[in-house]
């Protein structure tokens, strides 16, 4: 029955006026315990929760976005969410920040919360299992980033771009065996379309591809260098900041310093500690300030879901 009441039948229900109800919506002083528990309970019961034009009259802020990130650490991420925030402060939004940690489940439980909350908009980074079935209601007023659905506003960017210009790079350079490291096909943009564009510029150029899959982070770069490294490697190229981070930890430990390492992120972290290795930048910065703009001309009637994909430069 959520916002079928008005405040006039919550205020009958509760044996009050207008005016009381309307105090304990507000939280303002004056109301007595005993009345204040009575309404809540009516409150509650109904799902009530104020429409936006009764809460603008009451000169309450009305302007809330949520931004669901897959994981709070991830630098990605987070250097999109930094470009976000001041274009909605800037147009009066106040947004939420949630974590899905790739949990299907979890957005799905966001979305139903958010949806309580009467919230204008959504900025959703999407993974494998996200569907469009679970954004569907949220078509006018969700934009989704890193991952692309029909009919849904989103922001991604370019993977087979980030990698042809570090393999041309790498190419130009005289490397002919180069190895990579990479992430399981599972995972559609970072993972297989990265994958597929390696292995399609070594089919161009006639190039023995030599690569392994093991996952996002630190730790497997680490581990799992040693399977992609041969006698005639020359460039290791990483999907991942994280993953080249790992490799290089690995490559310092065996004294191997004779590889060129290239890397697809161009994260504050590597570009510090290791500026010798070759890196693109997606775009993290700017998706995110696309993201935030759409979102905002969506939630205004100024714009209609679209697809944008930030292309991706070398540093």
């Amino acid at each position: 029955m959520q916002n079928r009441l008005t405040i006039k039948d919550i205020a009958r229900l509760s044996g009050v006026g207008k005016s009381t109800v309307s105090r304990v919506l507000n939280n303002e002083s004056g109301v007595s315990q005993h009345t204040r528990e009575r309404v809540e309970a009516v409150v509650n019961q109904h799902g009530f929760s104020p429409s936006r034009s009764a809460r603008a009259m009451r000169g309450q802020s009305d302007k809330v976005v949520a931004i669901i990130v897959s994981r709070l650490d991830s630098r990605s991420e987070n250097l999109a969410v930094q470009t976000m925030l001041p274009a909605f402060y800037a147009q009066g939004y106040d947004p939420i920040m949630m974590e899905s940690q790739f949990s299907t489940e979890r957005v799905e439980e966001h979305l139903q919360m958010l949806s309580r909350r009467n919230v204008d908009g959504i900025v959703l980074f999407g993974f494998t299992g996200v569907t469009q079935e679970l954004l569907a209601v949220w078509q006018s007023s969700l934009v989704l980033l890193a991952r692309d659905a029909n009919g849904i506003s989103s922001v991604c960017y370019d993977d087979e771009g980030a990698i042809r210009i570090l393999m041309e790079n790498l190419y130009a350079r005289g490397h002919r065996y180069i190895s990579f490291l990479g992430v399981p096909h599972c995972d559609i943009t970072t993972g297989k379309r990265r994958h597929d564009a390696y292995l399609a510029f070594c089919q161009q150029h006639h190039l023995e591809p030599r690569s392994v899959l093991p996952g996002l982070g630190m730790k497997q770069g680490y581990e799992h260098v040693a399977q992609v490294l041969s006698p005639n490697t020359t460039a290791l190229l990483c999907a991942t900041d994280s993953l080249a981070l790992g490799a290089s930890k690995y490559l310092q430990e065996q004294r191997i310093d004779n590889l060129q390492l290239a890397s697809v992120g161009n994260t504050p972290l590597i570009t510090f500690l290791h500026p010798e290795i070759i890196t693109v930048d997606p775009g993290y910065a700017q998706a995110g300030r696309q993201a935030a703009a759409q979102l905002i001309d969506q939630i205004n009637d100024r714009a209609s879901p679209r697809q944008i994909v930030v292309p991706a430069r070398l540093v």
